[in-house]
C-alpha cells in the first residue's frame, strides 16, 4: 500500500545527472516490501481475530477501518514532517513508528482484547503512511529523473512481492491452530472462554515480534546511511485546496474529482475482497477449505496484482490509459458477478482472479486524474491521497452487509465500485492525450 507524491520541486546537495544510488535503492526497495506485507498481513487477521473475538463482520472490518483511516489522519501530518526532517530522518521516524505499532501486538495478544488490537493498527498504519509519503519522492531522486519512473516499478515489485508472500507466511503462523467455532466458545464458562482468546491471540506474538525487530534493523541502517541532503516541498496537505497563485481551483476540474472517487473506490474494493477472501473461500458451498488453505488463495489474490504490473507496464506504452482502465475494471465486475451467481471453484476463482485486474487501476486512475492540472497538481495529488480513504469506508460496507445477506452476495458492493471505474476509464476517451503508466511515477496504496 504508497502513498503518492508528485514532487513540485527538490533540491538537493548532489546532481544527479549521473548513475542511481544503488546502495540507497537497495535498502528502499526492502522499505516497499516491509508495507506491502505488513499492510497485506491484516487479511491474515480478520478471520483470526473474527473468530477468536466472536466477531461479526462490521465488527471485525474495523481492523481496516482502523488502518486505513490513519492514512487520512496522518497524510497530512506526514508531509509537515518530511518538510521539517526531510526524506532520510522522516523514513527512519516512519520506521521506528512502525516497529512500536507492530510491538503493540504483543499486549494485545496478552491482554485479548479487540480494542488494543486496532489501537496497534493505528499506530502502525501512522508509521507506514509517514514512509510511504517520504519513500516515494526519495526513490524518484536517487537517480537521473528521467529514470524515476523505472526505480519506483522496481520498487513497486518488491511491495506487491511483499502482499504476495505475508498471506502464505501469516497463514501458516497466525491461522495454523483450530480455533472453536462460535457456538463451542459460547459453552465455556467467561474466565475459560478469555484463556482461550489468549491462547488463540498468543499466534500472532512472534510474527509481529520479528517484523519489528526487522523494522528497527532497518531503521538503523537507514539512519547509518550517508545521502546527501534532499528538500522536499510537495504539498501534501488534502485540505486548503484553492490555489492561491492562480484563479484556477482543484474543484473547476470535473477529471480530477471524477478521479478521486475512483481511486476511492478502486482501494476500497480491493480491500474488501482481500479482507473477506480467507472467509468466503472457506465457506461450504465455495471452497470448503480451513482458514489456513484458503490463505493459500489470498496469496496467488495478491500475486496476481504483482505480476499485471508487469504486464501492464508494458501494455500501457501501446494502449491508451483510459481504454486499458476501462476494460480491466470491466472484466473485474465480469468476475465478481461471476462469483455472486455460482458456487464452488467457479466462484472461487473468479474472484481470485480479480487481482489481477486490479495490478494498474491505481497508478492509470491517478495518472488520469491530475492530467493537465499544471500549477495544481501538487494539490490535485493531495485530494487523491486523501481518497484513499475508501480502504476505511468501503470494506465496512461490505461487512455490513454481508452480516445481512451473506458475505457472497455483499461482493455485489465492489462489483458497483468496478462499474464506476470502468465509466471513469472509457469516460476519458475523449481527451486526446494518449497517457501511459510508465511515463508518471505513482503505484498503489497496498
Amino acid at each position: 500500500m504508497a502513498i503518492v507524491s508528485t514532487p513540485s520541486r527538490t533540491t538537493s546537495a548532489q546532481d544527479f545527472s549521473g548513475s542511481t544510488n544503488v546502495r540507497a535503492m537497495s535498502i528502499a526497495t526492502m522499505l516497499f516490501f516491509m508495507w506491502g506485507f505488513l499492510t497485506s498481513l491484516n487479511d491474515v487477521l480478520i478471520p483470526h481475530l473474527k473468530l477468536i473475538f466472536s466477531l461479526n463482520y462490521s465488527q471485525v472490518i474495523l481492523v481496516q477501518v482502523a488502518f486505513f483511516t490513519s492514512y487520512f489522519i496522518f497524510a497530512a501530518p506526514a508531509g509537515k514532517l518530511v518538510e521539517w526532517r526531510g526524506y532520510k530522518q522522516s523514513m527512519v521516524i516512519g520506521l521506528v513508528v512502525m516497529a512500536i505499532g507492530a510491538l503493540l501486538f504483543l499486549p494485545a495478544a496478552r491482554v485479548a482484547l479487540f480494542s488494543v488490537f486496532l489501537g496497534a493498527q493505528v499506530v502502525l498504519a501512522a508509521g507506514i503512511t509517514c514512509l510511504q509519503v517520504a519513500a516515494n519522492p526519495y526513490v524518484a531522486n536517487l537517480g537521473p529523473q528521467q529514470t524515476a519512473p523505472s526505480r519506483l516499478n522496481l520498487a513497486q515489485a518488491f511491495n506487491s512481492l511483499g502482499t504476495t508472500i505475508a498471506p502464505k507466511l501469516g497463514s501458516l503462523v497466525i491461522l495454523a491452530g483450530t480455533p472453536l467455532a462460535a457456538d463451542q466458545l459460547l459453552k465455556l464458562a467467561p474466565a475459560a472462554q478469555q484463556q482461550y482468546r489468549m491462547q488463540q491471540a498468543s499466534s500472532v506474538q512472534m510474527p509481529y515480534l520479528g517484523l519489528a525487530g526487522a523494522l528497527l534493523v532497518l531503521a538503523l541502517l537507514f539512519s547509518l546511511l550517508r545521502m546527501p541532503s534532499l528538500t522536499f516541498t510537495q504539498d501534501l496537505r488534502p485540505t486548503d485546496l484553492d490555489a492561491s497563485s492562480t484563479n484556477d481551483s482543484i474543484f473547476r476540474h470535473p477529471q480530477l474529482l471524477f478521479g478521486a472517487l475512483a481511486i476511492f473506490l478502486y482501494v476500497g474494493a480491493e480491500v474488501a475482497i482481500g479482507s473477506f477472501l480467507i472467509n468466503y473461500i472457506s465457506l461450504p458451498e465455495i471452497g470448503h477449505l480451513t482458514l489456513k488453505d484458503a490463505g493459500n488463495y489470498l496469496s496467488l489474490y495478491w500475486g496476481g496484482a504483482m505480476v499485471g504490473r508487469f504486464i501492464g507496464s508494458a501494455l500501457l506504452q501501446r494502449v491508451r490509459a483510459g481504454a486499458a482502465l476501462g476494460a480491466v475494471a470491466l472484466v473485474a465486475c465480469i468476475l465478481v458477478a461471476t462469483s455472486i451467481l455460482s458456487l464452488g471453484h467457479v466462484a472461487m476463482l473468479s474472484i481470485v482472479a480479480v487481482g489481477l485486474f486490479n495490478s494498474i487501476m491505481f497508478p492509470t486512475i491517478f495518472t488520469l486524474g491530475i492530467e493537465n492540472l499544471g500549477p495544481l497538481t501538487s494539490r490535485g495529488s493531495s485530494l487523491m491521497v486523501a481518497a484513499i480513504v475508501g480502504g476505511a469506508v468501503i470494506p465496512f460496507a461490505q461487512g455490513w452487509l454481508a452480516d445481512r445477506v451473506g458475505i457472497q452476495h455483499a461482493l455485489l458492493i465492489p462489483a458497483v465500485c468496478y462499474v464506476y471505474i470502468t465509466a471513469f476509464g472509457f469516460g476519458t476517451l475523449r481527451q486526446s492525450r494518449n497517457t501511459s503508466l510508465i511515463a508518471t511515477p505513482v503505484t498503489d496504496p497496498l
